[in-house]
């Protein structure tokens, strides 16, 4: 369980760290919600529960994945590059 722990908070460091480059955050988010899958899944085993949640978890995160893959192909087609300093949020 330590082990699930530390990758969580290493995906969440990483995911602070770059702020700046859309695709390296749309990567850490991923990572961050497989181990969260792993975690549910371990959990969910260990009570002898259904597995229904995690199949609606992974529903939820394969459409998450699809909207910042979608903004990230608009981004880059706007814009040229997909760094958030390349353009200002208020136009």
């Amino acid at each position: 369980m330590f082990f699930f722990s530390l990758l969580y908070f290493m995906g969440l460091l990483s995911f602070c760290l770059k702020r700046k480059h859309l695709l390296l955050m749309l990567l850490s988010l991923e990572f961050i919600m497989i181990i969260m899958y792993f975690l549910l899944m371990i959990y969910l085993s260990y009570f002898n529960f259904e597995f229904y949640m995690g199949m609606i978890f992974l529903t939820m995160s394969v459409c998450e994945g699809a909207l910042g893959l979608s903004i990230l192909v608009s981004l880059i087609r706007t814009h040229g590059n997909d760094y958030f300093s390349s353009f200002n949020i208020l136009w």
